[in-house]
């Protein structure tokens, strides 16, 4: 935060730009209680896990809704995305009731997510040195036959790792801040406290790493728009005092890069034929499983990675829109801006529903028609 204000200040082109045009929101601390106990603590390798649980007793890296395993059920039964969407999936109500066991952070990140239109986010934490990305949760696998004979390596669980839609855009996301970093990629020594398990990249799935249901990754991807990522700074938690030059040099120039990705892909407004903003319109990807919504100004954004698209807008009430948009290397997102006509098919099918879902009578050209006939069709119009 003081770098970004001081170099705005002193004139710095990244940095005003970045500030300019980048709407950036910054949280010191999203469990304070937390922090305070680890800190009282100490840094030693058993106490550090303090930081994760709340004043409450709630552990913040599990406690948001678990949606993805909600969506994979829905996809087993093919009822995605007709019946079961693939993309802002609701909060279920008994996670909203007063006595569910959800901490205060917790409901205030969500309705901090929901008041917001974010598109790319991090979650800053330490203790290794790598960046996760989701999924976070691992889908179980299928149940094995009572009758089919077990090996003798046999484990009772053995996780699947499902891979998101934007699977290639959250890689490029995460290989941005790792390759960046100073140090990140260097795991020739192994990891932190283990083996590596970024394959010497400082990136990983989550679930391949660490799986766990609930995390705030995965919430963001299937409720909003926003792609988020874990990025582990480096192997201390508490670094000493004179350690922290060294460690905010690692990570500046990737702090710096991870935020400009933002700018990376495609962007736009969607309106009527009158120019009024709709909100909520559906943007469509062609190839990538997971739509996106406009904000309340009719605008979205849409990280890709470089290439050719056919993008689709929709909306109720509305015929929809299909255009190529194409994604370049360079930082810049391509504007792709779509107007969409009104729809007749909503007053189609409230005609359809007066009377009572039949097809209406067709008039026939030259032939007069009885009064009869013709107070029938005034009273069905």
């Amino acid at each position: 935060m003081q770098f970004l204000c001081k170099e705005y200040q002193d004139g710095n082109p990244r940095v005003r730009g970045l500030v300019t045009d980048t709407r950036i929101h910054l949280v010191p601390s999203l469990n304070p209680d937390g922090y305070e106990l680890a800190h009282e603590a100490g840094s030693e390798l058993g106490n550090w896990a303090l930081g994760h649980w709340t004043e409450e007793g709630f552990d913040l890296f599990e406690n948001f809704p678990d949606l993805a395993s909600a969506l994979w059920a829905a996809e087993e039964r093919r009822l995605v995305p007709h019946q079961f969407p693939n993309h802002h999936i609701p909060i279920p109500e008994h996670y909203l009731s007063e006595d569910a066991a959800v901490a205060v952070e917790t409901r205030a990140v969500m309705a901090w997510m929901d008041k917001n239109p974010f598109v790319l986010g991090a979650n800053l934490q330490g203790g290794e040195k790598l960046v996760s990305f989701p999924f976070d949760t691992a889908q179980p696998s299928p149940p094995t036959p009572a009758a089919a004979p077990r090996p003798l390596d046999y484990e009772d669980e053995h996780p699947e790792l499902q891979e998101t839609p934007d699977h290639a855009v959250f890689r490029w996301l995460a290989i941005s801040y790792a390759s960046a970093h100073l140090t990140m990629t260097e795991t020739f020594r192994g990891g932190c406290h283990t083996q590596d398990m970024t394959d010497a990249m400082g990136i990983v799935q989550g679930a391949k790493w660490h799986p766990r249901a609930g995390t705030m990754n995965d919430f963001s991807y299937l409720h909003t728009n926003c792609l988020e990522l874990s990025i582990y700074l480096g192997c201390d938690k508490f670094p000493h005092e004179s350690e922290l030059q060294q460690e905010w040099e690692n990570n500046k120039e990737s702090l710096l890069t991870f935020m400009e990705q933002i700018h990376r892909g495609i962007k736009g407004v969607v309106t009527d034929q009158q120019g009024e903003p709709i909100a909520n319109a559906t943007i469509v990807v062609g190839g990538i499983n997971h739509n996106i919504r406009t904000a309340s100004g009719g605008d979205y954004w849409r990280i890709l990675n470089p290439g050719e698209y056919r993008v689709s807008a929709r909306a109720e009430g509305y015929n929809p829109s299909v255009k190529t948009c194409h994604v370049l290397y360079d930082i810049g997102a391509t504007q792709c801006n779509f107007v969409l006509s009104r729809s007749n098919w909503k007053r189609i099918r409230e005609i359809m529903a007066m009377n009572g879902n039949r097809p209406i009578r067709r008039v026939v050209p030259g032939r007069p028609m009885t009064p009869r006939e013709r107070l029938r069709l005034r009273m069905r119009l």
